[in-house]
């Protein structure tokens, strides 16, 4: 499963990120988001979502919610 079809406000533990950017990777580690934290999706909207890592909230579009997998 992925972020696109997670519930709201449920916490999910992150298994891992399907991207070829490294710097895409790079960037998305420095917010916390890596294999085995936690996230929650805080709403959905027709662009992306917003999910909520560690204490920041953060609004991610469709392709890269797609690649995350929980």
């Amino acid at each position: 499963m992925n972020l696109t079809e997670a519930q709201i406000e449920k916490e999910y533990i992150i298994k891992e990120i399907l991207t070829d950017d490294e710097e895409l990777d790079a960037f998305l580690f420095s917010l916390g988001c890596y294999s085995g934290e936690p996230i929650t999706v805080v709403s959905h909207l027709k662009s992306g979502c917003v999910v909520s890592i560690k204490d920041g909230r953060y609004t991610i579009d469709n392709q890269l919610a797609a690649a995350i997998t929980i």
